[in-house]
């Protein structure tokens, strides 16, 4: 099946940005509760010990990811670690909850893109669900960012460009309307926009059906690494692991010592 970029509802400037946050606080909440990147738990401690470093700058953060969970986990082995959560759209209401959850999570509040990370933000770079919003040459500069940096980076992604994975997209309409009334912080509109004018599960139904259809294999990912200047003096590593019914596809770049 090859890749289709079309357009999801999330990267349009135009799109309301409440709508936009309704649909990354859904996303994190189903993260942090199935718990979906238990499996690459052992990769970002990897990245993190390459990178010498306690601080994970994560990039096209959306509402958070799963990343209040896989805190959790990660301070068991590094008690010093901070997050840093970062987007393009800050989703500021979800950073600031987050952060009240876990006081070792930090955020910045104005646009930080991908493709060319500030020189002050060091640490381990992360993305969950994203690099699919960007194009190749786009998703390359991401990388190639990080190399010039001397930045490890840690990709995931959450579904891939299969039948199953489709189908199983299909259901986020339900999965919607089942999780809403849970997802904090409490707001009137998350419930107006999701039953009563549902605009938030169909936004969501068709975002992630077309992520499935942008997300990139194993080979392109190792396509997208092998054009990247310098690319020898990084250590890479790409895989896709299972995870419950699901697979998470990865890509770790570490640099070489």
């Amino acid at each position: 099946m090859a890749r289709i970029h079309l357009f999801e509802f999330e990267d349009q400037k135009w799109f309301p940005k409440f709508l936009r946050d309704y649909g990354t606080d859904f996303l994190q909440f189903l993260s942090n509760k199935t718990n979906l990147y238990k499996p690459i738990i052992p990769i970002l401690e990897k990245g993190l010990r390459a990178s010498k470093t306690s601080q994970i700058v994560d990039l096209a953060s959306g509402g958070g990811g799963g990343l209040l969970w896989l805190n959790s986990q990660l301070l068991k082995t590094f008690p010093d670690l901070k997050i840093v959560l970062t987007d393009y759209f800050p989703n500021r209401t979800a950073f600031k909850y987050t952060k009240a959850q876990a006081d070792n999570f930090e955020y910045i509040e104005t646009s930080i893109d991908a493709r060319n990370v500030p020189e002050s933000l060091k640490g381990f770079r992360t993305q969950f669900l994203s690099l699919h919003h960007f194009k190749p040459e786009d998703a390359q500069r991401i990388l190639q960012n990080a190399v010039d940096a001397g930045s490890s980076i840690g990709v995931f992604e959450a579904q891939e460009r299969s039948l199953p994975s489709i189908l199983a997209m299909l259901f986020s309409p339900i999965s919607v309307l089942l999780t809403t009334p849970f997802i904090r912080p409490f707001k009137l509109g998350r419930l107006l926009f999701t039953y009563l004018i549902p605009i938030v599960p169909l936004f969501v139904l068709w975002d992630g059906v077309v992520s499935c259809l942008r997300t990139y294999s194993v080979k392109e990912m190792e396509t997208l690494v092998a054009n990247l200047k310098n690319s020898d003096s990084y250590n890479w590593e790409i895989e896709r692991v299972k995870s419950g019914p699901g697979v998470v596809l990865y890509l770790l770049g570490t640099k070489k010592q």
